[in-house]
């Protein structure tokens, strides 16, 4: 670890704390900037192979960057006394596929044959963004990012299939084309987005409502950007219907100790 990292790490350990504690129960994003975040999924052990298989095939929307040994709720390759039981702001609970609840943590619903998923979070690349000068709209406006289910196909694994979520910022097109440029660097955190403008025609009707997080104003001469989500498998969980999943909340992800720019590509 570099010195100058330490100060950055020691953020990052004391956010887990404080989102252990359910001192932040919050979104994520523009918190611990530098610092790669994470979407969750958890599953039994008997479905965890399907799983990596989706994510392997899958990777712009489901790129890996952790997987826990079965039963283990660490995951020191990405943190310090990282627990997954405890340390995301807010769990989303599936049974057969339904969402059943929401909870701040799930001791009480770990088992020992769970696997735990880390994949890359478009969030980690909005830190390169607004140090160009581009800070995404969410982040100014202090709220969600939009995240929307597109009629963009996945490649389907065994059980697991559907259309692939995306997240949305709006640019000016010169701005645009500098975005693009700045996240292609990220492909662990989903890389350049997969189109811009005419959401129509990737199956959006309605920028106002997102199907997951917030809506964010969209100013006159800017165009919707959307990049691949890594939401996106919780509607392919929606369609396999394990008898157990856990995943994160959309926008509260789990905040590793992995630098962004370790992951990025120069």
């Amino acid at each position: 670890m570099s010195l100058s990292a330490a100060p950055l790490l020691q953020q990052t350990y004391e956010l887990r704390q404080a989102i252990r504690s359910k001192r932040h129960t919050g979104p994520t994003s523009g918190l611990a900037t530098g610092a790669m975040q994470g979407n969750v999924v958890i599953l039994p052990a008997d479905w965890a192979n399907e799983f990596l298989l989706f994510c392997q095939k899958n990777p712009v929307s489901c790129p890996l960057i952790g997987v826990s040994e079965v039963g283990n709720f660490n995951l020191p390759e990405l943190g310090q006394d990282i627990d997954m039981r405890h340390d995301i702001p807010e769990y989303f609970v599936y049974r057969d596929g339904e969402k059943v609840e929401s909870r701040s943590d799930i001791q009480d619903l770990w088992q020992d044959d769970m696997v735990a998923f880390v994949l890359g979070c478009s969030f980690s690349f909005e830190h390169a963004l607004s140090q160009a000068g581009l800070t995404p709209r969410n982040i100014e406006e202090g709220v969600n990012v939009s995240m929307y289910e597109s009629n963009i196909a996945t490649v389907p694994a065994g059980r697991f299939y559907g259309n692939t979520v995306v997240t949305m910022r709006p640019y000016k097109p010169k701005d645009a084309i500098r975005a693009i440029q700045i996240t292609t660097r990220f492909p662990k955190a989903h890389g350049a987005p997969l189109h811009f403008g005419t959401p129509e025609s990737i199956g959006i009707n309605d920028l106002t409502k997102p199907d997951f997080g917030d809506p964010v104003s969209v100013k006159e001469g800017e165009v919707p950007v959307f990049w691949a989500c890594g939401v996106t498998p919780q509607v392919a969980l929606r369609n396999a219907k394990p008898p157990i999943c856990i995943t994160h909340a959309p926008g509260k992800m789990l905040i590793t100790d992995i630098l962004d720019t370790d992951l990025s590509v120069l």
